[in-house]
């Protein structure tokens, strides 16, 4: 997959280059996006540098993974990060963290949605999963309000600095975002209600 350049109405998403390399430095200092996603803790430079000159671009090129970089507008400042994440042989997850200064101003489900429609579109993912360590209210919020559904918890289901931990698991389909699917969908047509996670925010849990 060519990298990818897409816009909203107030961002612009671009996949990570070199030159973000100071900035995705500073902002993964933030104790939250260590706690709550997968980045390295603590996160050093060097960190960064594989990042954006190894692992970004090895994604595009070998479809592994599609990591965007979210600016207010283009050259504006860095406000979140949106990858999606290839899992064999079919599946497909999103993840995300929002910069601290910029978040409660619905930048991320923006960014997010815009990455879902371009994921069903463009490379026809039949579902985009979204999981968070159980706790992330941050996280759980920015999915509900892009449209995902909570399908319960998956025990262990999340490995965060050598421990296994229990996590939230959604998804979202193409339908859902009225478009329409690679593939033809048959629902289990008495299926039980699924399990919504808890609500109770963790305090000033930040996005993943």
């Amino acid at each position: 997959m060519e990298p990818t350049t897409l816009s909203t109405a107030r961002l612009d998403l671009r996949p990570f280059v070199p030159a973000d390399e100071d900035e995705l430095y500073a902002v993964a200092q933030d104790p939250g996006i260590q706690r709550w996603t997968m980045v390295p803790s603590p996160y050093e430079r060097e960190h960064a540098h594989r990042f954006v000159d190894e692992t970004v671009p090895g994604g595009w090129r070998e479809d592994t993974g599609y990591s965007f970089a979210v600016r207010l507008g283009p050259g504006g400042p860095l406000v979140a990060a949106v990858g999606v994440h290839v899992r064999p042989p079919d599946g497909y997850e999103i993840g995300y963290w929002a910069v601290k200064e910029h978040r409660g101003r619905g930048y991320m489900t923006e960014a997010v949605d815009a990455v879902a429609r371009w994921a069903f579109t463009v490379l026809d993912v039949p579902r985009l999963e979204w999981r968070a360590e159980v706790g992330n209210a941050g996280s759980l919020a920015v999915a509900r309000k892009a449209g995902f559904r909570m399908e319960g918890i998956l025990r262990a289901g999340h490995l965060h600095n050598g421990t296994a931990r229990d996590c939230w698991i959604g998804s979202l389909l193409p339908q859902d975002l009225g478009l329409p699917s690679a593939l033809p969908y048959l629902p289990e047509p008495a299926a039980e209600p699924a399990t919504e996670p808890a609500t109770e925010p963790a305090a000033q849990a930040p996005a993943s």
